[in-house]
């Protein structure tokens, strides 16, 4: 059977996504510094699991999907997934491998579930699903993994609540534990944490908001289900919603997980940037 070995969580800002090729220039820059000091831990991790597969928990940001047709869940189904520049100048990176089999299995299993989906049997990725593969797996590492992407809307109105993302991890979850094959599965949710680009209160950051949504989500997370959409927006700001993301990733996971890193950064591009690696339980 498939085995979930555990979760990542880590920003996508498009900032880090030019960045990251001159990783071993910038990792002595002040701005820079800190964030990247953050990430040797989670991939040596990363190696220490072997993961064959990572689902990727991800928003789409017009690459795909616009404001004209944004469907709240979608996930791939295609045997790749290519990467494209949308309008941020950073480098296209080398495609993604996708795993048809185990997406059906998921889009089947969710669907019984009554979930929703859109199945995208052609897809292309963009910074918030490139950006997190490079950090954990640098210099293109990532070409031998299998990867299974899962858009949630966060960007048109109305989003999906909190408790709705957190209940779709936990419907991926079983799918991914029922599938016949051995595999060793990743969980990766992206972006956030607070900030707002826009409106009256663009560059908005609430360390303390954040510094609690990294505590419960660890050992509490349905403590966090419980905010409404606007809650979130008020508290962490309009792209905070984000967070999102990292409750859809944690509710695959087990009830109860390890903390094995964890690293919170402000501010990168206006953002506060934060890093979460759980090992499932047994």
């Amino acid at each position: 059977m498939a085995r979930i070995v555990g979760g990542l969580t880590t920003s996508h800002i498009p900032a880090i996504g030019n960045a990251v090729p001159r990783e071993q220039e910038l990792r002595n820059d002040p701005y820079w510094k800190e964030f990247f000091a953050a990430y040797p831990p989670a991939r040596e991790w990363v190696q220490s699991v072997k993961p064959d597969v990572a689902v990727l928990f991800y928003n789409d940001h017009g690459l795909n999907f616009f404001l004209n047709a944004m469907p709240t869940f979608a996930i791939g189904a295609a045997p790749e997934y290519k990467n494209a520049d949308e309008g941020w100048g950073i480098p296209t990176v080398p495609s993604f491998k996708g795993d048809p089999k185990l997406s059906w299995h998921i889009i089947n299993s969710v669907t019984r579930e009554n979930f929703d989906l859109t199945t995208c049997q052609e897809m292309l990725v963009d910074h918030g699903f490139s950006v997190p593969m490079e950090l954990f797996w640098p210099n293109y590492s990532y070409g031998n993994m299998r990867t299974v992407p899962v858009q949630i809307n966060t960007v048109q109105h109305p989003l999906p609540s909190p408790a709705r993302c957190f209940a779709l991890g936990q419907a991926i979850g079983r799918a991914i534990e029922s599938y016949p094959e051995d595999l060793n599965v990743m969980l990766i949710g992206t972006g956030g944490l607070s900030h707002q680009l826009d409106g009256e209160r663009a560059g908005f950051i609430n360390k303390k908001f954040d510094l609690l949504c990294m505590d419960k989500i660890v050992n509490e997370p349905e403590a966090l289900t419980r905010y409404s959409i606007h809650e979130l927006v008020r508290e962490a700001g309009a792209q905070g919603a984000e967070f999102i993301l990292w409750l859809a990733m944690r509710g695959a996971l087990s009830h109860k997980v390890r903390k094995i890193h964890s690293s919170y950064h402000v501010a990168i591009s206006n953002t506060a940037t934060g890093l979460l690696v759980l090992e499932n339980a047994a």
